[in-house]
This record gives C-alpha cells, sequence and structure tokens, in this order.
C-alpha cells in the first residue's frame, strides 16, 4: 500500500503534519493553490494511514501498489527465536524444528535460521541452544534499545535485516509479541501473512498448476513457467468448521504465525554447531516512540499449557465453579496443570488463561484428561494432537469419544475420586516394592 497526495485537493493547510507521528510530511512547491504549496510524502512514512482521517479535503488517498518480486532473488527459511529476558520461548524451538522440516523438502541447500533480537547479554547464550534444536544459521540482532520488546524497535531492525539478506519464508510464534510484530513486517514488506497456522507444507511445483485446480484463484498474473518453492498455510477458518489454504504467490517473504504446541520439536543434539551472523541494526531512541517506565509482572498463578505435560480440563458438565475445585486436585495428584474448555470460562467459573482450544491456547502434552467436555469442534482443534487423551463424560454420545484414546461414561464426580483412589493405592504399592 502506499499514501498518495492528490495535488488539486491540497490547500496546504498542514493538518496532515500535525497527524504523521513519522514527521513523513513535507511541503513542495505548487502555483495551483493560494499558499502555492503542497503537502508531500518522504521515505519515513510507514503507512500507518493515521493521516487519511487527518485531511479535510479529501487530499490523501490509500493507493494499492502491485509489487511483483524476482522470486529467485529469496532463499533460506527463517525463524523469529523470540526470547525473553534471556529465555527462547518454546515455540521457537518448535518452529525452528518445523522451518528445518520445510527448509529440506524445499532443497538440500536451503538452510534454516533462527533470529535473535534483544540486548547482546540475553541473546549471545542463545545461539547453542538454537543450534541443537536445529539452526543452521543465526542472526543476532543486538542493541541496547532491543532489551524490551516495542513494536517500532524489532519491525525497523528486521526489516532492515530481511531488505539485506531476503528471506524466502519467515515464521513466528502466534504470542502476544508475534501477532503484534509479524503484521507490521509483513505490511512494510508488501507481503501476505497467514495468522494462526497449524500446518504448513511445501509447495514446490508451478502455482499455475494449483492455481488451476482451485478455480477461485485469479491466474491472470501468474507465470505459467514459474516453478518457484512455496508453501502451503493452513488455518482453521469460520470458528474452526474448515480449514483454509493459503498461497503466497506473487510476493516474497512468505510469512506465518504458527500456534505454540502445534510444531513438533526436534530432539537436541548436544554439541551442534552452526554460523552465526551479527546483524548491526540502524537504530536510534528517535525511532522508538514508546517509552517503557516499568515492567509489572502478573501477581496471579501463571498456567503453562503449552508445556505441560499432564493436563486435567474441566468443561460444562462441572455444573459449577466449585468443580474445578475436584479438577485441581485430580490436577495436583497426577502432577498436571488445570485446563478448562471455552464453556466454564465464558461462564466465569476460571480464568481465561486455563482455556484450550481455538480461541484459548493449543497443547500437546502426554496425557488429556477431558472432564465433562462434551467435545466442540474448537476444543478439538486446540488438545486433538496430545498423545493420549481420557474422556469422563455422563453422555455417551459426546464427540469427544470420537478422538478419545480412553473413554469413561459416568459421573466425573465418582469417577474423578476413584482415579485418584487407584493412584493413591498404585503409589502405595511403588513405594512398598521400592524398600
Amino acid at each position: 500500500m502506499a499514501i498518495n497526495i492528490i495535488k488539486e485537493k491540497c490547500i496546504g493547510c498542514g493538518l496532515c503534519f500535525k497527524s504523521c507521528p513519522q514527521d513523513a510530511f513535507e511541503f513542495a512547491a505548487y502555483d495551483g493553490n493560494k499558499l502555492g504549496k503542497v503537502a508531500k510524502i518522504n521515505a519515513k512514512c510507514t503507512f500507518c494511514n493515521q493521516c487519511l482521517t487527518a485531511c479535510k479535503f479529501g487530499a490523501i488517498e490509500e493507493k494499492k501498489v502491485e509489487v511483483q518480486a524476482d522470486l529467485s532473488d529469496y532463499k533460506h527459511v527463517w525463524v523469529f527465536a523470540e526470547q525473553r529476558d534471556g529465555k527462547l520461548m518454546n515455540v521457537a524451538l518448535e518452529l525452528i524444528g518445523e522451518g528445518y522440516r520445510l527448509a529440506k523438502e524445499i532443497s538440500e541447500d536451503t538452510e534454516v535460521c533462527a533470529v535473535l533480537i534483544g540486548s547482546k547479554e540475553d541473546v549471545a547464550p542463545l545461539a547453542a541452544e538454537c543450534f541443537a534444536y536445529g539452526a543452521e544459521k543465526v542472526y543476532q540482532i543486538t542493541d541496547p534499545l532491543l532489551q524490551h520488546y516495542t513494536t517500532d524497535a524489532y519491525t525497523k531492525v528486521l526489516k532492515g535485516a530481511i531488505d539485506e539478506y531476503k528471506p524466502e519464508i519467515v515464521l513466528y510464534g502466534a504470542t502476544h509479541v508475534g501477532r503484534d510484530f509479524a503484521p507490521r513486517i509483513a505490511a512494510r514488506c508488501n507481503t501476505g501473512l497467514t495468522a494462526d497456522c497449524t500446518r504448513l507444507d511445501v509447495k514446490v511445483s508451478s502455482y499455475i498448476d494449483y492455481a488451476q485446480k482451485n478455480t477461485t484463484l485469479d491466474t491472470s498474473t501468474l507465470d505459467p513457467n514459474d516453478k518457484s518453492t512455496g508453501i502451503k498455510q493452513t488455518r482453521p477458518a469460520f470458528g474452526g468448521n474448515l480449514m483454509a489454504t493459503i498461497i503466497c504467490p506473487r510476493t516474497r517473504p512468505q510469512m506465518s504465525t504458527v500456534r505454540p504446541g502445534v510444531m513438533q520439536k526436534r530432539e537436541p543434539v548436544a554439541g551442534a554447531k552452526g554460523e552465526i551472523i551479527d546483524f548491526k541494526p540502524e537504530l536510534t531512541a528517535d525511532d522508538i516512540h514508546i517509552t517503557i517506565k516499568d515492567i509489572v509482572k502478573s501477581a496471579k498463578e501463571m498456567v503453562s499449557l503449552t508445556d505441560a505435560e499432564i493436563i486435567c480440563s474441566g468443561g460444562r458438565g462441572l455444573g459449577d465453579a466449585s468443580g474445578f475445585e475436584l479438577i485441581k486436585k485430580f490436577a495436583d495428584k497426577v502432577g498436571g496443570v488445570v485446563g478448562s474448555s471455552r464453556a466454564a470460562v465464558d461462564a466465569g467459573w476460571i480464568d481465561h488463561s486455563h482455556q484450550v482450544g481455538q480461541t484459548g491456547t493449543t497443547v500437546k502434552p502426554n496425557i488429556y484428561f477431558a472432564c465433562g467436555i462434551s467435545g466442540a469442534i474448537q476444543h478439538l482443534a486446540g488438545m486433538q494432537t496430545s498423545d493420549i487423551i481420557v474422556a469422563i463424560n455422563k453422555d455417551a454420545d459426546a464427540p469427544i469419544f470420537e478422538v478419545a484414546d480412553y473413554g469413561i461414561v459416568g459421573d466425573l464426580y465418582k469417577v474423578i475420586p476413584e482415579i485418584i483412589a487407584e493412584w493413591d493405592n498404585a503409589e502405595a504399592l511403588y513405594d512398598a516394592s521400592t524398600k
């Protein structure tokens, strides 16, 4: 997209100057109005569009710019390896593994590269961990101004690195940071972004072949001789009732945000080595329009559903909020954490941080206990890849039993205490056998 000034309508009043946070306007001489000048856009414009509503004379318009990238210039798969306070987010390690798979399916020469952004002290120790999980190169973008995430700073430095090295694919975790960060990079690169992906596949053959099988895709600007590599990005649509597969045939890089807990981490290789590239960003304090005064961490209990090996989730079948006392006791006994369905959250029985599903957290534990959960498709989308699913429900026809490895038809208030009692018996027998 681009901003265009309609000279015939501009009176040179300067209202647009006041609305622009980037100081992207300046005057140019023009003899078509009384003031003899009109506004013009300079290179500082970031297409935030705040000026569109500021102009009272309709002299500013948004102009769509068709960009056809030279696809052959773009190589390799980049993963934004998100870190906080010197600790890599779990989704970054999952994406490095997924990026490695995609890279090798594209070609043996394609590399998976991790991109670390932050202060030197936080970033430097993390390269070895990226190599262990499959990264072949690590780009380090460090500056004291990058110690804490700010949209302006991270966007500018990653856009600079993309312009210089031209990656073919860039993957981000669909975290709070990734969801804020990725759209801004995509907009500045004039490329597409598919959000909240649950699957990525390589499409090596011509896009025109794919388009001919999908008659709703406009093929008028596609080159029939194009044999470039692309990815098919799959995400839930219409409330999870169907899966949409999206391609980005005309522009690069191809960008996706991927839900945490969806992709499989590779087994770490101790002592793995790779190339470290230090990219020096052009960044000043004037580029950052937000000042972080203080960082306040929530005092409430933090729930780490994505890292949990066992999750005990409760749903509408609990009856009321007091039912989560039993679920909490159950989770404590088996060494798990408490999850919930959306129905329980909407009813106000438990905090949203516990919610599993399409509008909550996507999880992949070793064992998932679904207690009083009917199994709506939105919930299944967030937990059906669990290694073992145990469903407890009074309704024998509940959809949850279709994905469950083990199903117990019965009143959860009778079944769960029995499981806890059996767990205690098993622990007692184990203790006795080890003495």
